[in-house]
């Protein structure tokens, strides 16, 4: 019989047309590429089989075909001896156009990119291959957040913000967050229930505070209504050493006195690990600043480029001096 479609909506063979929308509704939510940004190759796949397999059944014509010969038959290919199903030369439909006729006005707001140059075609097993066109139909749930319903006016829920507090070292060099998450979801049967999930963030290197990473729909669910984003907000922990200043890093230096005078070496660690000896030429004066170059934070749109340190000083003055010391200065700088 080829796929099972019945078994890629999960219902029975006797299902009615309620349970086969019941079935569409919540799997073609739960695959739609838009909502499975981490994979879309898979979901793609399986909200194509999807529609299809609703196609088929919400039909009485082609379901009775199907019944009888399966997919070769429905298809126009029917297994060697039989007589029926060249007649129907059954042709999928573009799975978008499908969701946005079950749903009336698409909930994710992109009925307007639909085009006819746009539409799945079917491979050699009769199942959607690709685009017809280079540019992607999906658009990001937050383009659109209403539309009516098989049941019902969906209304999306508010997006739920949360911090992801980071190190300066982790902003500095990238790294890989894993969030476990747990949420209230509604079954086949209209159950709430509790569901865990892992989600991961990739922290790319510069990512500066505010920074927001969304991931549609992982809100808690409620009947008749889509689910809201979960958006992570980067947060930035304070450092003992370093202040972050837009692409810079800022260090606040001690030096004694005679230092700023004569000259030193400041040695420092930075946010990678790497031991950074920067040498004090210039007398430090009232308001000096020193420039390191390239020894700021990675900047996200330039990669490969950094911004640069900034060193400020704090010069300590002696709290008293010897008559001799008093004498000896005033002889060096002439006074």
């Amino acid at each position: 019989m080829g796929v099972d479609y019945y078994d890629v909506l999960s219902v029975d063979r006797s299902a009615s047309d309620e349970d086969l929308k019941r079935a569409y509704r919540r799997l073609a939510m739960r695959w739609h590429p838009d909502k499975n940004p981490g994979d879309k190759k898979e979901a793609e796949a399986k909200f194509k089989q999807i529609s299809e397999a609703y196609e088929v059944l919400s039909d009485p014509q082609k379901r009775s075909v199907y019944d009888q010969y399966g997919e070769e038959g429905l298809k126009g290919m029917p297994p060697p001896g039989s007589a029926s199903g060249g007649d129907i030369h059954f042709n999928p439909r573009n799975a978008e156009d499908i969701f946005a006729e079950f749903f009336g006005s698409s909930p994710f707001g992109f009925g307007s990119m639909r085009a006819k140059s746009m539409r799945y075609q079917p491979d050699s097993n009769g199942f959607f291959g690709g685009f017809g066109g280079g540019e992607s139909v999906f658009r990001s749930y937050s383009e659109g957040v209403g539309g009516a319903a098989a049941g019902g006016q969906l209304r999306k829920a508010p997006a739920v913000e949360s911090k992801l507090a980071c190190s300066l070292e982790e902003l500095y060099t990238g790294s890989t967050r894993k969030m476990k998450i747990s949420r209230n979801v509604v079954d086949a049967h209209g159950r709430m229930r509790t569901e865990s999930e892992i989600l991961t963030v990739e922290v790319k290197p510069g990512w500066k505070k505010g920074t927001k990473i969304t991931f549609p729909c992982k809100g808690n669910e409620q009947a008749n209504q889509l689910p809201a984003d979960l958006i992570f907000v980067i947060d930035e922990k304070p450092h003992e050493i370093y202040k972050r200043d837009g692409n810079d890093l800022v260090v606040n230096q001690k030096i004694l006195l005679v230092e700023a005078l004569t000259g030193t070496t400041i040695d420092l660690l930075t946010l990678d690990g790497r031991d950074l000896s920067i040498p004090v030429n210039d007398v430090v004066c009232p308001g000096y600043e020193l420039i390191v170059r390239d020894e700021g934070m990675p900047i996200v749109r330039e990669p490969g480029k950094k911004g640069n340190l900034r060193v400020k000083f704090d010069v300590q003055f002696p709290s008293r001096l010897t008559s001799e010391q008093k004498a000896t200065l005033k002889r060096v700088f002439g006074g």
